[in-house]
């Protein structure tokens, strides 16, 4: 009888994600994907992660074939709102570029395939926070790691100016999609719906593929939201720590090493 080699496979049983179910159309608020403040996401050696991020994680939150489905789905949900009518789909760099071309991809698709299609021009703009560094901090309060900006170890003073893209006043009398990667305290998207409200759009629509769970929130809401995730420091997928991890394609929790090889050193 020919010998017969077996493999043992192990098999993880994650807790899956919680669909929080609201009603559907223009005037609701998507609540998104809740995952939970327990949930432990997937060990990293499940997935392609770069050799060089191996040590400096702690799991994948939300692996990248999940968001590509998720997308989908705000996709099509962006779709049936806007109907027939334009839309100008308006980046927030840099974080928010991998999002909005994945959107901007699956839009296209539903424009090809389906019997409504949604005209759409497209912009980019960069929000440039105003901040103070960590040997200034104690004159403002404490806020923990996962609040800082990805640029250095500085810590927003929450007045934020828009830079890059095109004069906002060409915005004027068009329906607006803003895409944004993440909405942390919802203040710094609070002020940018100010300033577009400004230049007088005909709408303002918002499409973030995270939001965080905090006890520092503003109480804003985006109109589409892809995941509802607890306050830990997430990254890939273009969210970055000190332009690190934007190769990543998983979205991470960073661990300590990472956040303490990544911080730039003062």
């Amino acid at each position: 009888m020919a010998d017969r080699s077996y493999m043992s496979i192990e098999l993880v049983c994650l807790q899956p994600l919680k669909s929080v179910h609201t009603p559907v159309g223009p005037g609701y608020i998507q609540a998104g994907e809740l995952i939970a403040d327990d949930y432990q996401g997937y060990p990293l050696d499940m997935f392609c992660i770069p050799k060089h991020y191996e040590q400096d994680l702690q799991h994948v939150l939300i692996p990248s074939g999940l968001i590509d489905d998720r997308i989908e789905r705000l996709a099509r949900d962006i779709m049936r709102d806007f109907s027939h009518e334009a839309i100008v789909g308006l980046c927030v760099l840099k974080g928010g570029y991998k999002f909005f071309t994945d959107l901007l991809d699956k839009l296209k698709a539903l424009n090809r395939n389906s019997e409504v299609s949604v005209p759409m021009a497209v912009d980019f703009i960069r929000l440039k926070s105003y901040r103070i560094s960590e040997t200034q901090k104690d004159s403002v309060n404490q806020v923990p790691m996962s609040s800082y900006g990805s640029k250095e170890n500085d810590i927003s003073t929450g007045n934020i100016e828009v830079i890059g893209g095109d004069n906002l006043a060409n915005l004027e009398g068009k329906n607006v999609l803003v895409v944004e990667d993440i909405i942390d305290t919802g203040g710094t998207m609070t002020q940018l719906l100010a300033l577009l409200k400004e230049v007088k759009p005909k709408s303002v629509r918002v499409a973030s593929l995270l939001v965080k769970r905090t006890s520092r929130s503003v109480g804003y809401r985006p109109d589409y939201v892809g995941f509802e995730v607890p306050d830990k420091f997430v990254v890939g997928y273009a969210l970055d720590f000190n332009e690190y991890f934007r190769d990543l394609s998983h979205i991470c929790v960073i661990n300590d090493n990472g956040i303490s090889k990544y911080s730039v050193k003062r």
